[in-house]
C-alpha cells in the first residue's frame, strides 16, 4: 500500500472513535414498510449470518420505517417441507443467504415476488449464492465463486470514469485482506446517494473484485480501488449497485462482511437507504451527521460490540484481517 495512503488509513482508525454514531430512530407517519430478511446458510464460517442477522435487522429497524422479519432457510440440501414463505406478506426481501441452490417451487414464487414489483436487498456474500439460477443472477448483476468465470458473464469495473465489461476468462471474485478502503460515489443525484459526500473510507472489510454477471439492467451507485498492493485488481470495482428486474427494484452492496463492517456508518446508511428505496422508489431518510468523510472512518460501537469478540478483545475495537482471503 503507499504511503500517503497508509497514513491516512492509519489515521482514519484512530479518529474512528471521536466519529461514533448513535443514530436515533426518526419518527415517520404511516404503516411500517414489511420486510422479509431470509438466512439459513453460508460459504463457511467466515461468514457468520448468525451474527450478522440481528445486526442487519438493528440497523433497519431503528429507522422507524422498518419491520423486519427472519426467515430462516433451510441448507440447500435441507429438508424444504416446512419452508414455505409467503413473499406477498412483504414489500421487499433482504438476502444474507449464500447457498448454491433451492427447489424450483421456491425459485418460481421468488422470481414471481421480485417480478411483479417487491423489492430486493442483496448483502455482501448473497452474490456468491444460486450460480446457476440465471433469473438471480440476472436480479443481482454481478456475483462471485461458487465455481463462476466467463461463462456467467464478464466482469464489470469502472474504467475512466464509465463503467466497462471485460470478457476475459477466470474465476469470479476475489479479495485481499480486510483494509479500510474509500468508497467513491458514481451516481450522486440517485436517491440513495443525494447527499452523500463524493467519497468516504469505509470501515475494514472484504473489497470484492473480479466480479462477473450479465449486468442488466444495472447502475453502479459507487466504487472502491481494488489495490494491487493487497492483492487486488487494480480496478475501480463495483461496491454499491441498483437494477430492475421486470417491476421490481434491487438494491446489491458487496460490502458487509462481518459486525465489523457492518458497524460502519457508511454501510448502515447505504444499506438504510437502499432498502426504502427497493421497497417504495423512494428515500426519505437524511445523511447522518457522522457520516463519514474521505479521510475519516466513522463506525458505531453499539453495533460492533454485537459480535462477543469485540469486548473480548484486551483493545475493544475490530481489527484489519491479515489471513488469506477463504477459498469459496
Amino acid at each position: 500500500m503507499p504511503k500517503p495512503l497508509l497514513a491516512t488509513l492509519f489515521a482514519a482508525l484512530l479518529i474512528a472513535p471521536i466519529a461514533l454514531a448513535a443514530q436515533a430512530p426518526s419518527a415517520h407517519s404511516g404503516s411500517l414498510i414489511r420486510l422479509a430478511l431470509i438466512d439459513g446458510q453460508s460459504g463457511g464460517t467466515y461468514h457468520n449470518w448468525r451474527l450478522t442477522t440481528p445486526v442487519l435487522k438493528k440497523e433497519l429497524e431503528e429507522t422507524g420505517l422498518f419491520s423486519v422479519t427472519v426467515l430462516t432457510a433451510p441448507a440447500s440440501d435441507g429438508d424444504f417441507s416446512t419452508f414455505k414463505p409467503n413473499f406477498a406478506d412483504y414489500q421487499a426481501i433482504v438476502m444474507n443467504y449464500d447457498g448454491p441452490d433451492w427447489p424450483a417451487d421456491l425459485r418460481a414464487q421468488f422470481e414471481q415476488f421480485v417480478s411483479s414489483g417487491g423489492g430486493l436487498i442483496i448483502v455482501h456474500a448473497a452474490d456468491n449464492a444460486f450460480p446457476n439460477w440465471p433469473a438471480y443472477n440476472e436480479m443481482i448483476g454481478i456475483g462471485g465463486w461458487r465455481n463462476r468465470t466467463e461463462k456467467d458473464g464478464p466482469m464489470w469495473y469502472f474504467e475512466d470514469g464509465k463503467l466497462v465489461s471485460d470478457p476475459a476468462p477466470g474465476h469470479a471474485g476475489m479479495h485481499g485482506n480486510r483494509w479500510p478502503f474509500q468508497v467513491v460515489t458514481r451516481a450522486p443525484e440517485h436517491p440513495i446517494m443525494k447527499g452523500l459526500p463524493a467519497a468516504w473510507m469505509h470501515f475494514p472489510d472484504e473489497l470484492y473484485g473480479t466480479l462477473r454477471g450479465p449486468g442488466k439492467n444495472m447502475t453502479v451507485l459507487a466504487t472502491a480501488h481494488s489495490e494491487p498492493t493487497n492483492r487486488g485488481t487494480g480496478h475501480d470495482e463495483p461496491m454499491v449497485m441498483v437494477l430492475h428486474y421486470g417491476k421490481g427494484r434491487i438494491f446489491h452492496t458487496t460490502l458487509g462482511h462481518d459486525v465489523a463492517a457492518l458497524s460502519c456508518v457508511g454501510f448502515i446508511t447505504t444499506l438504510q437507504r437502499g432498502a426504502e428505496w427497493a421497497a417504495t422508489g423512494k428515500v426519505t431518510q437524511k445523511v447522518p451527521a457522522t457520516f463519514p468523510t474521505a479521510n475519516t472512518v466513522s463506525y458505531r460501537v453499539d453495533i460492533a460490540a454485537m459480535d462477543p469478540a469485540f469486548m473480548a478483545s484486551p483493545t475493544p475495537r475490530p481489527a484489519p484481517s491479515t489471513t488469506p482471503a477463504p477459498a469459496k
